[in-house]
């Protein structure tokens, strides 16, 4: 599909990350690509998961849930979240190498990477080693230099209002 595959940052705390991802992946499976669509640090089934099963070019890969905040977990639970996170970014990388996909999308990895969950000198290596015409979409908060260095698109999704501010609780369709 492409000569040149390029790197996309999707950050901020606003809601939409996923969901533009998401955009790009219905774009290039129209297209007919191969697509690797992994998400980090989430667990819980969601609409989309139900979506990308109808689409036979998308390959799905999931981490282990996180069920605390990284403040609120032992130091063993945050070894095996580490751990659990980085071997989901290496299923990633082999699946890169093995499929070639078109597009690989990682949802959540530099939230991962913010919390030290995924070491940052490990995902440089992955998007400085992905196949050459392999397109890589980043998602989440916070965004090292280093990333942003690298990212040939960055967009800052900003959070202005959201109902959780108000109490109201993600809902099906919508958030989940």
């Amino acid at each position: 599909m492409m000569d040149t595959g390029l790197i996309h940052i999707y950050c901020g705390d606003g809601k939409g990350k996923t969901t533009a991802s998401l955009g790009l992946v219905l774009r290039c499976a129209g297209r007919g690509g191969k697509i690797l669509f992994a998400q980090f640090l989430k667990g819980r089934p969601t609409g989309e998961l139900e979506s990308l099963k109808a689409l036979p070019q998308v390959t799905v890969l999931r981490g282990k849930a996180i069920l605390k905040f990284t403040f609120q977990m032992t130091d063993a639970e945050k070894q095996a979240t580490c751990e659990a996170q980085t071997a989901l970014l290496q299923k990633v990388r082999d699946f890169c190498e093995m499929h070639h996909p078109d597009l690989a999308v990682c949802d959540e990895l530099v939230g991962a990477c913010a919390l030290g969950l995924v070491p940052e000198e490990q995902v440089l290596d992955f998007l400085k080693d992905k196949p050459a015409h392999t397109e890589v979409v980043l998602t989440g908060r916070d965004p090292s230099p280093a990333l942003l260095d690298l990212a040939d698109y960055v967009s800052e999704i900003k959070k202005i209002k959201h109902p959780f501010d108000r109490g109201l609780a993600a809902r099906i369709g919508i958030e989940e």
